[in-house]
């Protein structure tokens, strides 16, 4: 797919990631109220929106939304629907924050069409870029609504190309006109380098946009937050999100490819090796740049990697409740997968949680998003990554918490699993009448991504929970680049009677594949 040349211009590229020269020593409002003082008769400059506008976490009466100014300054939103508006104060920010800020709005009306406004004063009253943004909250009535999903963005080394029109399968997402977008996990690709040519396997050159953030392994905080900005450079990135919601998700490359609480790396590209060090700076990066209703989720985990967490559930209305994993905060380290004893992903306060929550929702759909998948053998070196562990016989290890899960979940209806990870499309449908651990209701497994990154694939499927692979999608040849179209994601059509349609299309915006689910049933 092609289309017209998608690149930054070069306030995005100073701005964004050359780190703010003209901020200087400004370090407080205080002082930013000196720097931001004029002569009699100069024209005051207002702050500029140097990475777009963002909404995030949108349910049906509340929303984030997210921005990053040029300079210190004070977050400030109109938001309405039809000829009703409010103007909310949001906070600083500052360079603690890297300069952006959130505003969470609550109170909003339920199944309406809301514009926001976003800009930054600065402490004079300086009013700055305006930026604008739309999004649609959930309806309490049975009412049609829908959303996309993928993971993996700048993985592999293959970023922002201007050549081939820059992230373009963001459009293609862009343009089925989702209510909202959940990105199950690998926003960034930390531990990628990204380099300006790569020789691909027949001879032609991807041609990358660098900044000097991606150019090595992220070790610092600032360099763990210019890749979240490298990845705004892009206008298919920044349109989109300015128009559609964004459920965020983390997983493992936000860090470290394949990490667990308390590893230590041995990889001579690091000099930082405690990977409980790289997460921290990871997590707090992440959540600077993430729509995330922080408020929402307060309270420091055991691992004390950030003041909120993660996992949560986003509230779509009468239809829909999506569930959003956490499954590497409390990840057990990697190993074979054949022990005895349960062995965390989830951990227990999480998988409790998850149990309880489905099991309340009222909604028709109960979509739960895990950032690594259920029954797919996801190898690191002679360990696994994931759940599935290769044997298909009785759970061992993780997969006995996964039973413990899917046995709580019994009886509930409309329960649908979707994830990304594994850098290809597939259709997995899990049974009882196919399984070694029986005491669980049939489920659908969708899998979807990359979106921009390196395509692999197929995997192997374990059989303790009776997958069977109904389509998959993989690539040419392993890591293959984003310009042979084997991008992913997935699309998800709930009607006003509840029928679920859901689709796995690629980089062109084709359907490769679809099935209706019916609400009510055990498929």
């Amino acid at each position: 797919m092609t289309s017209a040349p998608s690149g930054p211009s070069r306030r995005h590229l100073l701005a964004g990631s050359a780190g703010l020269l003209a901020l200087g020593a400004v370090g407080s409002p205080a002082e930013a109220r000196a720097v931001g003082r004029t002569a009699p008769g100069q024209l005051r400059r207002g702050l500029a929106l140097t990475d777009g506008v963002q909404t995030g976490d949108v349910t049906s009466r509340s929303a984030v939304l997210w921005a990053r100014a040029s300079g210190e300054g004070r977050l400030v939103a109109r938001v309405g629907s039809g000829r009703q508006r409010r103007v909310v104060r949001g906070p600083w920010a500052t360079v603690r924050s890297d300069l952006t800020a959130r505003i969470e709005v609550a109170g909003l009306a339920p199944g309406r069409e809301h514009l926001a406004e976003l800009w930054f004063e600065t402490p004079d009253g300086t009013r700055g870029e305006v930026g604008r943004s739309r999004f649609v909250t959930a309806s309490h009535r049975r009412e049609a609504t829908s959303f996309v999903w993928t993971g993996d963005t700048a993985g592999q080394g293959w970023g922002i190309n201007p050549d081939l029109g820059g992230m373009t399968a963001y459009a293609a997402m862009h343009a089925t006109r989702p209510d909202f977008f959940v990105h199950a996990g690998d926003t960034i690709y930390a531990d990628g380098p990204i380099l300006e040519r790569v020789v691909e396997p027949d001879g032609q050159v991807w041609r990358n946009l660098v900044t000097p953030e991606v150019s090595k392994v992220a070790e610092t905080l600032g360099e763990f937050r210019g890749r979240h900005r490298y990845n705004l450079l892009d206008d298919h990135v920044r349109a989109f999100y300015a128009d559609t919601p964004v459920v965020a998700q983390w997983d493992d490359h936000e860090t470290v490819n394949n990490w667990w609480p308390g590893e230590v790396l041995d990889d001579p590209r690091y000099t930082e090796k405690r990977v409980d060090v790289l997460a921290a700076r990871a997590r707090r990066a992440w959540q600077e740049y993430q729509p995330i209703a922080v408020g929402q989720t307060r309270g420091r985990g055991r691992t004390g990697f950030a003041e909120a967490r993660i996992y949560r559930r986003i509230e779509r209305g009468a239809h829909l409740d999506v569930f959003c994993l956490d499954m590497r905060t409390h990840k057990s380290p990697n190993t074979a997968g054949l022990e005895a004893r349960e062995t965390p992903i989830l951990g227990r306060e999480q998988a409790d949680w998850l149990v309880r929550e489905v099991r309340r929702s009222t909604a028709t759909w109960k979509v739960i998003s895990a950032d690594l998948p259920l029954g797919m053998v996801v190898p690191d070196g002679t360990a696994q990554e994931s759940i599935a562990n290769g044997d298909p016989g009785a759970p061992l290890g993780r997969e006995l918490e996964l039973a413990r899960v899917l046995r709580g979940l019994r009886g509930v209806p409309g329960v649908v699993w979707i994830t990304a990870d594994v850098h290809y499309c597939a259709a997995h449908h899990y049974s009882p009448g196919r399984a070694a651990f029986t005491d669980f209701d049939p489920f659908w497994e969708i899998v979807a991504g990359p979106i921009n990154a390196g395509t692999f694939g197929p995997s192997q499927l374990d059989g303790t929970f009776g997958p069977e692979q109904v389509f998959a999608r993989a690539a040419d040849y392993p890591n293959q680049s984003p310009r042979g179209g084997n991008q992913f994601f997935g699309h998800v059509d709930i009607a006003a009677d509840g029928l679920l349609t859901v689709s796995l299309r690629n980089a062109a915006g084709t359907v490769l594949w679809s099935r209706d689910l019916e609400p009510g049933r055990h498929r």
